[in-house]
């Protein structure tokens, strides 16, 4: 995918989480668009044009050093002073429930995001953008299927997840809102729906197809990773927001039934807010297109024929 023209200059992103699922895929669409990246990280990432500097972010003392050290590859490379950092890209988690023990996954998850946030807002870094996720609206992790209070899911909605995960997610949040409050950088929380590499189209939205219920509780969400690359640097290049929260997913659902028809089935009795396209995703982007001009290039049908 060819990348967009950019409205200022790259610069240097500290990464967490970039050895993981979403963040290796982000992680090359900035350093494609230009942007020098180290990744932080608990294992290396795969990558010759991004170094992994091993991280705890529980850690709150590491944080800090991480995210004043030197960005570049080579331990003899002509200079080794830190430069400023322009951004911090925050994926670094657990990624789900049922890893770990419920607590751990909170306390890595809350704990991480505010050592990371305080770090980068006490050094002066003006651009912080937090991993969120689709779970905040508590159906994801409910203990039992149940429906929204409304459709299609926007930034409005009133989350009160029960699980662990979200939870650490909506704790994440409000760490991120109080740090934009007290600093006045920009920082932006990104609900993240089911992010998608490349090569999963072929392997399952067949199966994803032949089961629809199975994704009923993501309402059929799903992101291209080369697509939450560009959020990331829609973020990166827009400024002046404050604190925001983003739902990050792709136009269509990833099923083949129209959006009426799931809605039928499967969401008879919930209220849907407005009027819906063909095949709209119910876990709406509107608020990143409107804002951001986030326009997903990777829909399912592009690789799969059905």
């Amino acid at each position: 995918m060819a990348k967009r023209a950019s409205t200022r200059p790259a610069g240097r992103v500290m990464f967490t989480g970039g050895s993981g699922k979403a963040g290796k895929h982000v992680v090359q669409y900035l350093v494609d668009s230009g942007y020098q990246v180290l990744n932080l990280d608990s294992k290396p990432l795969d990558n010759p044009k991004v170094r992994t500097l091993i991280t705890d972010i529980t850690d709150s003392g590491q944080v800090f050093n991480a995210l004043s050290s030197y960005m570049g590859l080579h331990e003899f490379d002509p200079s080794l002073r830190p430069q400023q950092v322009d951004a911090v890209v925050h994926f670094a988690a657990i990624p789900r429930i049922m890893i770990t023990p419920d607590n751990e996954v909170f306390r890595v998850n809350a704990l991480g995001t505010y050592n990371v946030v305080e770090a980068a807002t006490k050094l002066g870094i003006r651009k912080i953008i937090v991993a969120s996720s689709e779970t905040t609206y508590g159906l994801v992790f409910a203990n039992e299927p149940k429906d929204p209070d409304y459709l299609p899911l926007d930034e409005e909605y009133d989350v009160n997840p029960m699980d662990s995960y979200a939870l650490s997610k909506i704790v994440n949040e409000q760490t991120a809102r109080a740090f934009a409050t007290r600093s006045g950088y920009d920082i932006y929380a990104l609900r993240i729906g089911n992010v998608i590499e490349p090569h999963e189209y072929q392997q399952n939205f067949p199966k994803f197809f032949k089961d629809p219920s199975g994704r009923k509780r993501i309402m059929w969400s799903y992101i291209d990773a080369r697509d939450l690359g560009e959020m990331t640097r829609l973020c990166l290049e827009k400024d002046g927001l404050g604190y925001q929260a983003f739902n990050v997913g792709n136009d269509d659902c990833s099923s083949d039934l129209p959006t009426a028809e799931l809605l039928k089935r499967f969401y008879p009795k919930v209220k849907v807010k407005q009027k819906l396209g063909k095949y709209e995703c119910l876990f709406s982007n509107r608020k990143a297109r409107d804002i951001l001009g986030f326009r997903p290039q990777h829909s399912w049908r592009k690789y799969v024929k059905v």
